[in-house]
């Protein structure tokens, strides 16, 4: 995988609001952060603009991320929030000029559309913290932080607890994934998540137990399941329903399909839409550890 040159002071960093809008407000402590980091921040007409559910039209929202990917002059795009939209527009996007001058493209939730078309490239991209995680003080500054390594070419380990459904074992290989929604909604599309040989990563959020279970019946049907390196299963979070509803917890309903998989597999790791939510290189080569005392992944 071709890996986007580190960034350094001086350097450029664009925001922009390819799905969902964020209200121009919300944005501010992260453009003080990147600032205070030394970058320089460009922020985008669709930031703090809205249409319906949107932050602008299709094509506005095209055309600056398309400019954004393109201009030579801006070293990353930070996304600065999900919800919903890139699937509209993603096939709008040309990625030539974006592989003559590759970049850092970051983000998470509906932007797992976006990292799947950058995995299409052959390049890395950093699944990891949103504008509005840059307001939560102390508790979220370890997460900023592992964007800030995530850019300037720091490695590291992020480690979790323990859990009762681990599957003990090890495995190193690229690492994959994102929002389990966004995956299997690319299934049957030219970007759909090739994921034989990989650590996969997969997180939810405000989902219904019965639908994690649909989703996880048509991701393993695809295949998705099979062949892995690895799965670390994130956080499954501001779930709609209680679990004693359907019979199963989000974490058990997960289990329940990988029984016989032969691979490591880690539950409830810090990467999700909650607080908790290191910054990983999508495509970037890591070891995944699964042991009795926890899990730790490790960027080589």
């Amino acid at each position: 995988m071709i890996q986007p040159p580190n960034l350094f002071p001086g350097d450029t960093i664009g925001i922009t609001c390819p799905a969902g809008s964020i209200a121009l407000e919300k944005v501010q402590n992260c453009i003080q952060t990147l600032e205070k980091w030394g970058f320089q921040v460009k922020v985008g007409k669709t930031v703090g603009s809205q249409q319906d559910c949107f932050s602008a039209t299709d094509q506005e929202r095209a055309a600056e991320l398309q400019q954004m990917l393109d201009d030579q002059n801006i070293k990353a795009v930070l996304c600065a929030r999900g919800g919903y939209g890139l699937s509209r527009i993603i096939n709008q996007l040309q990625f030539s000029g974006f592989n003559q001058s590759p970049k850092w493209v970051i983000g998470f939730s509906d932007i797992t559309v976006l990292h799947a078309a950058i995995q299409e490239q052959n390049t890395m991209s950093i699944h990891g913290p949103m504008a509005a995680a840059f307001s939560k003080g102390e508790e979220g500054a370890p997460f900023i932080a592992s964007l800030k390594n995530c850019l300037v070419g720091e490695s590291q380990m992020i480690q979790a607890n323990t859990h009762s459904l681990n599957t003990p074992g090890s495995a190193t290989a690229p690492l994959i994934g994102g929002n389990l929604c966004m995956m299997a909604h690319l299934i049957g599309s030219s970007i759909s998540l090739d994921t034989k040989g990989k650590i996969l990563f997969i997180e939810e959020v405000g989902e219904a137990h019965y639908n994690i279970d649909r989703m996880m019946i048509q991701c393993k049907n695809a295949g998705l399941f099979e062949g892995l390196a690895g799965l670390v299963v994130g956080g499954f979070t501001e779930l709609k329903d209680k679990a004693d509803q359907f019979g199963a917890t989000a974490y058990e309903i997960i289990k329940g399909h990988l029984l016989h998989q032969p691979y490591p597999i880690c539950f409830d790791f810090p990467i999700s839409h909650a607080l908790q939510n290191y910054a990983v290189k999508e495509g970037g080569m890591y070891q995944l550890e699964v042991k009795a005392t926890g899990s730790s992944l490790t960027e080589l």
